[in-house]
């Protein structure tokens, strides 16, 4: 029996329109990234990887690293091991606590190996070809944690709308332009969060972390289909803005804490702008110059 491919709704795509729109979800479209992080990551996150002695200091990396840096919006795993091994040892906290903060070399090294599927089956691909038991065992804590990162959202984070304009702008985008979620948040979530609230109709496609990278998503479903600057990517992390450089993509900036501000500037003027080919070069430019600003390389207790 043949196994489907999770990305096959991306790969079958069929342009309807001259126009593609792909949106961000987490702390783009909805305002859930702050609640996920806060609320179900972090507290998990101290409990599973042995971080207690330092937890305040522990969710100030979190929240630096995943909301107010520029890795906002990366990978899980991903800011996970820069929290541990490179923020959480520097805080000064930790400093004069003497805290010696765990290391899981293993799931580390799974992390930065570039085949790896960051994600839960992809752990446990990985945990399935450990022979290493120490390796196992950073994998499967890995699991566990990420399991119950996921079981948690599913709890906790019901009822959050979408930001102010997110509505008013699909109504506006989609008689105009092809719509996709782009997104690195599992399928399952995206599917009950965009259902929930009643604009899942607006997106032709709702691609979450199964069916890909978001750069992949973008490629799936617009090589070949549409015309150079007819490609518009909005999102609230330097990810988004990637994903939409490695396909030759513009990208809109939803600027994290002034969300309401960004959505309303895009219905009113920056997706006019994008239709009437005004929108690449200066005026991208300025967008993107204002957007790093909120995105710091270091965090507060480095700077001071």
């Amino acid at each position: 029996m043949t196994a489907v491919d999770p990305a096959q709704a991306l790969k079958d795509f069929e342009a309807k329109h001259e126009f593609f729109v792909g949106i961000d979800s987490d702390g783009c479209a909805f305002d859930t990234m702050g609640i996920k992080q806060r609320e179900c990551f972090c507290p998990w996150l101290i409990g599973y990887f042995g971080l207690q002695p330092v937890a305040k200091a522990a969710r100030d990396c979190k929240e630096f690293a995943d909301l107010f840096s520029k890795t906002r919006g990366a990978n899980r795993h991903k800011t996970t091991k820069r929290i541990i091994a490179e923020l959480l040892p520097g805080h000064p906290m930790t400093r004069a606590r003497g805290f010696e903060v765990p290391q899981y070399p293993h799931y580390f090294a799974w992390v930065d190996d570039p085949k790896s599927l960051l994600s839960n089956d992809g752990l446990k691909e990985a945990i399935e070809a450990a022979a290493d038991p120490d390796a196992r065992g950073e994998l499967e804590l890995a699991l566990a944690w990420s399991e119950k990162v996921n079981e948690c959202i599913a709890q906790i984070v019901k009822g959050m709308p979408p930001f102010p304009f997110v509505r008013e702008s699909l109504e506006k985008i989609q008689p105009l332009a092809d719509v996709i979620v782009v997104s690195a948040t599992p399928n399952e979530a995206l599917a009950r969060e965009w259902e929930e609230h009643d604009i899942a109709k607006y997106a032709e496609v709702i691609a979450g972390q199964e069916m890909g990278t978001k750069a992949q998503h973008l490629d799936y479903a617009t090589k070949g289909r549409y015309a150079k600057d007819h490609v518009l990517m909005v999102g609230d992390a330097l990810g988004d803005m990637k994903a939409a450089r490695a396909n030759d993509a513009l990208f809109y900036p939803v600027n994290p804490g002034d969300e309401v501000a960004s959505w309303k500037r895009f219905h009113d003027e920056a997706f006019e702008r994008f239709l009437n080919g005004e929108y690449a070069g200066d005026y991208e430019a300025e967008l993107i110059a204002e957007f790093d600003s909120y995105l710091p390389e270091l965090p507060p207790w480095e700077t001071k």
